[in-house]
């Protein structure tokens, strides 16, 4: 395993499209493991494939000790809204209001190539969009907004 340098926001690298992983191999796995120690190493809830210099559809979320890899993550389904403060390991900025769903259904595959589905709310489903964006080449700064009066949620 090996700690990773994060691309940073003001490299286009991190703009670019990630392709669909074909295979679920030791490439794979050794990435996987890579991207752990990575986001061990620093203080962050979630780091996708691009963000370590990979464009493959892979991201992996660490929420209250709870430890996901998400392969080829596509959303299903979006419900409710919810104003949260987002940070990224790429975007050394302040943190910003960004609007999410409240609950976010995503289907991925794990690192052998099983399928499942996971409903997340709330921080986890800020976390699932967050990184499924960069996967898309999306930033949380692009979509930087001033929440509703009353609606600011930390």
């Amino acid at each position: 395993m090996a700690i990773r340098e994060i691309v940073q926001h003001t490299d286009n690298f991190i703009r670019k499209q990630s392709k669909p992983v074909k295979f679920f191999d030791e490439k794979l796995w050794e990435l996987l493991d890579d991207m752990w120690e990575t986001l061990d190493d620093r203080i962050g809830s979630g780091l996708s494939a691009v963000q370590v210099g990979v464009l493959k559809r892979v991201f992996i979320l660490n929420i209250n000790n709870m430890k996901i890899e998400f392969i080829n993550p596509v959303i299903t389904s979006k419900h409710g809204e919810q104003y949260k403060k987002e940070g990224c390991l790429s975007v050394q900025l302040p943190f910003g209001y960004v609007k999410r769903p409240k609950t976010v259904t995503v289907t991925a595959f794990d690192r052998f190539g099983n399928k499942f589905t996971l409903t997340c709310e709330d921080w986890t489903a800020v976390c699932v969009c967050h990184e499924t964006d960069h996967l898309d080449g999306i930033l949380y700064i692009d979509k930087l907004i001033t929440p509703p009066k009353g609606k600011e949620d930390i």
